[in-house]
């Protein structure tokens, strides 16, 4: 007896040391799984739907205290690689996965659109809060063609509005973004001087400018340079104050980011059986011209069937009761359509 007892004291001990061990060898960054869930499933990816995703997942623990999900918003770069190699459990991205890309993952692809959203463009022009961008306006400021905002180009569109000669600073991506992604596919759409340029990509060299991380980077940059412009998601322009300029569209119409016109722009939009489609340039006459669906990235096979299941419970739950939070967080809910098609897709994950 005297014996057991001590045998199970060091089997104690050592199963102590052991879990101080793996605590220590913690990957940085990676939440802890707090002490009562039984699940925890990770994630990595664009930081367009961010705001929108930690609150799904924060109300879901609330409702499954045993199911913990963590989300790094490294960029849709970061989500895809990651994904690949098989680090996480999803990924997410503005720029649904290439053939190529899918063909590259040994366990299956399964693109889930989840929510959708307008890409804005935010400036920080002193005396200037209304300020709107013609076609040629736009893409010839990121082309660097147009350099000063008093520029003719711009004035034209502006009656009344006092421009000030302020040198324009351009603000893009620095990391690998699906937001760089849908705005460089709209500029290749309405310029052909940017297509046969820079062209889209989710990591290009842009002409001019400066470069920041992920939105965070590039409003703080825009924030601290009288004359700059960036593009940013228009949820984390709406959430952060920053003014947003009202852009013309495919009809010649200038039309203000909100969330009328992003539901004019999808409107016209039909998913494919396979979940992927890029609205590059929306042809409706009173439709937003930058707006973009996000997917989430999952495998058709899991390892572990229970991970599948927890996954497919906490989609379920994004694509029911979270839609009702997107619009108070800037974000495009989806038409009941798009639920029902990635409602169905859902029965490709085991």
């Amino acid at each position: 007896m005297i014996v057991s007892r001590r045998s199970s004291m060091l089997l104690a001990i050592a199963a102590g040391l052991l879990m101080l061990s793996l605590a220590s060898n913690r990957l940085p960054g990676v939440a802890d799984q707090s002490a009562n869930a039984d699940m925890t499933l990770q994630g990595t990816g664009a930081t367009f739907p961010a705001p929108l995703y930690q609150r799904w997942f924060n109300e879901y623990n609330k409702m499954h205290p045993d199911v913990e999900i963590n989300y790094q918003a490294l960029g849709s770069g970061a989500g895809v690689k990651q994904f690949q190699q098989g680090l996480v459990d999803f990924g997410a991205s503005d720029a649904a996965m290439t053939d190529a890309e899918m063909a590259a993952v040994k366990n299956g692809v399964v693109l889930l659109p989840m929510t959708a959203g307008s890409i804005v463009l935010t400036y920080n022009i002193p005396g200037v809060t209304e300020l709107k961008l013609s076609r040629a306006a736009y893409a010839g400021i990121f082309l660097g063609k147009i350099t000063q905002w008093n520029d003719p180009a711009i004035a034209k569109s502006n009656p009344g509005v006092t421009l000030p000669d302020t040198k324009i600073t351009v603000v893009s991506r620095s990391d690998g973004s699906g937001t760089t992604f849908v705005f460089t596919s709209h500029l290749s759409a309405i310029s052909p001087d940017w297509q046969k340029g820079p062209g889209a990509g989710k990591a290009i060299s842009f002409p001019v400018g400066v470069a920041g991380k992920g939105n965070p980077g590039v409003t703080a940059l825009i924030k601290q340079t009288p004359g700059a412009v960036g593009y940013v998601e228009y949820g984390y322009a709406k959430q952060t104050g920053m003014p947003m300029a009202t852009l013309e569209n495919k009809s010649g119409a200038f039309i203000k980011p909100d969330l009328s016109s992003g539901q004019k722009a999808l409107a016209g939009v039909q998913l494919p059986a396979n979940l992927r489609a890029w609205i590059t340039d929306p042809a409706q006459a009173d439709a937003y011209p930058i707006v973009t669906y996000t997917w989430l990235l999952c495998y058709k096979k899991y390892p572990d069937p229970k991970t599948a299941e927890t996954l497919k419970s906490v989609i379920l739950y994004g694509l029911s009761q979270g839609q009702t939070f997107s619009a108070e967080l800037g974000y495009i809910p989806l038409p009941a359509d798009t639920v029902n098609q990635v409602t169905k897709a859902l029965a490709q994950i085991s």
